[in-house]
């Protein structure tokens, strides 16, 4: 004849004690759900992240053309790079020489490479010029070409006193400055009303920008 066991009511709750019990169970049952929550939030977190990265537009090429003060056929381009807040513009004259100007509008500089020339000239951005600047940024669909018509076109002269004696360090600038200045020399600039009579501008770069204005941004040496 088959045994039956009975065990007390004491018997069966040391058991569940041993076994962690409902207390147990309820801990853990927390735990998952609390990390599942927490991957839910990562997840989500990432899948707005990551569209929001894909869609920065990436470096973008303009061109802009216009007429000079002279009425000569002034061309360039410019490379909107929107992630790193860059723009870069080729500017060539008529006598057919290339110019490069360097808004890195982060930072608030702006580096000019004249010409044939080994110098860099460096100047801190104002308002004007991120209003400026900020017409190639606005249009997330950016135009390949602007045109700009001569008569609806506004022109402004801007006069920067080069320091010949104040040279920058460019251990300092940023890497996009240093590579358009190839390691010859920096020199710092200042806004002025003009030169003297005694002082002459040597040469001048027009940058126009899509909302119809043209600068003329002059260049002459300021005593040591």
């Amino acid at each position: 004849m088959a045994r039956c066991w009975t065990r007390s009511e004491e018997e069966v709750e040391e058991e569940r004690c041993a076994d962690g019990g409902p207390s147990h169970f309820r801990q853990h049952k927390a735990f998952w759900v609390g990390l599942s929550a927490l991957l839910l939030l990562v997840v989500v977190a990432l899948g707005l992240v990551v569209p929001l990265r894909l869609s920065q537009p990436p470096s973008q090429v303009v061109r802009i053309s216009a007429p000079d003060p002279a009425g000569a056929p002034l061309n360039q381009s410019a490379v909107v790079d929107q992630q790193n807040d860059l723009v870069t513009f080729s500017v060539t004259s008529p006598a057919n020489q290339t110019s490069t100007v360097l808004f890195d509008v982060k930072h608030g500089w702006i580096c000019y490479k004249p010409a044939n020339q080994e110098s860099c000239f460096l100047q801190e951005m104002e308002q004007s010029d991120y209003d400026n600047v900020n017409s190639l940024f606005q249009d997330p669909s950016l135009q390949r070409h602007f045109q700009l018509p001569a008569n609806r076109t506004q022109r402004q002269t801007e006069f920067l006193g080069v320091l010949t004696g104040a040279r920058v360090n460019t251990s300092s600038l940023e890497e996009p400055l240093r590579a358009l200045c190839r390691g010859g020399p920096v020199h710092w600039t200042r806004k002025a009303d003009g030169p003297s009579k005694q002082r002459l501008v040597y040469f001048c770069i027009d940058i126009c920008f899509p909302s119809n204005i043209c600068v003329s941004v002059c260049f002459y040496y300021l005593p040591e």
